[in-house]
């Protein structure tokens, strides 16, 4: 399936990061775009620029009516919404001991239980027309999760195993799936898209400190080019093979797999204890 000339896109998060990028892009390359953002003052310059083919919407994520509301004023303006990009989240640095409840569960509402409104949301609408591309911003962090971030890599573990199950139960009715795994990108993520719990004294040096210590210390210095991601990402749509999956970095690739080849060893070396776990068939004493 290969993206549609002037294809309709909704993109949460868009006045800054990647949410921005993938807004400009797309609208570079075409199309439409409904561009949403907390405050919309600052989607100002894309309407400047693109004029009528762009919709700005001021959306909080967590709120049901707004959500409702703003997929309403889309396919009012536009008439459908043919890519979703789940983009908006936020990052939260603290060890378990530290996570505050309010936040823990804020972070959820907007990473997690948004995403998945906003998809209940456009996914009629594509099933009716047999065709459409849900794009979720997922992590690395939801691959393998490190001291300090566990809470954050708790919302993004979710993404994927929504991601995973989404993809299966819509692909025959011509919707497709595409999760990103991004590892660290020269965006604003390590300011302003991620909050800190108070830290407890005990853990000061210590591994749970030391990565978001690491985070904070990089920013604006990552390795990743949120460009380049953001090309990859429309090429991907494009494409009639592309994967559900998609790491961006050497970060997330190398992540990636250092988590998972251990892990492919583990499973192997224990099959024998694993399965003693089933019970035998009949005969077998």
């Amino acid at each position: 399936m290969t993206l549609r000339d002037n294809s309709v896109w909704f993109i949460t998060g868009a006045s800054t990061g990647f949410g921005a990028i993938f807004a400009r892009q797309a609208l570079e390359a075409g199309h439409r775009v409904v561009a949403t953002a907390r405050d919309i003052r600052a989607l100002d310059p894309l309407v400047a620029r693109f004029g009528n083919r762009v919709l700005p919407l001021a959306l909080d994520v967590t709120d049901d009516r707004a959500r409702e509301a703003a997929i309403s004023a889309a396919e009012a303006r536009f008439g459908a919404i043919d890519i979703l990009v789940n983009n908006a989240g936020f990052g939260y640095l603290a060890a378990q001991e530290e996570g505050q409840d309010a936040e823990i569960r804020q972070l959820f509402e907007v990473n997690v239980f948004a995403l998945a409104a906003l998809t209940r949301l456009v996914l009629p609408g594509q099933r009716a027309r047999g065709y459409g591309h849900v794009v979720n911003i997922s992590s690395v962090a939801g691959l393998a999760a490190k001291p300090g971030v566990g809470y954050y890599a708790a919302t993004k573990f979710a993404v994927e195993a929504l991601s995973e199950a989404l993809s299966e139960e819509v692909a025959e009715f011509g919707i497709r799936v595409l999760l990103v795994e991004p590892g660290p990108f020269r965006t604003d993520f390590a300011g302003r898209s991620i909050l800190a719990a108070p830290q407890i004294d005990a853990y000061r040096g210590r591994v749970a400190h030391q990565r978001p210590a690491s985070i904070r210390a990089r920013a604006g210095q990552e390795d990743g080019d949120p460009e380049r991601a953001v090309q990859l990402v429309l090429a991907q749509l494009a494409r009639d093979d592309a994967p559900l999956r998609l790491a961006l970095g050497a970060v997330a690739v190398d992540r990636a797999l250092e988590k998972l080849e251990p892990l492919v060893a583990e499973l192997k070396a224990q099959r024998a204890l694993s399965i003693a776990a089933d019970h035998k068939p009949e005969g077998d004493a």
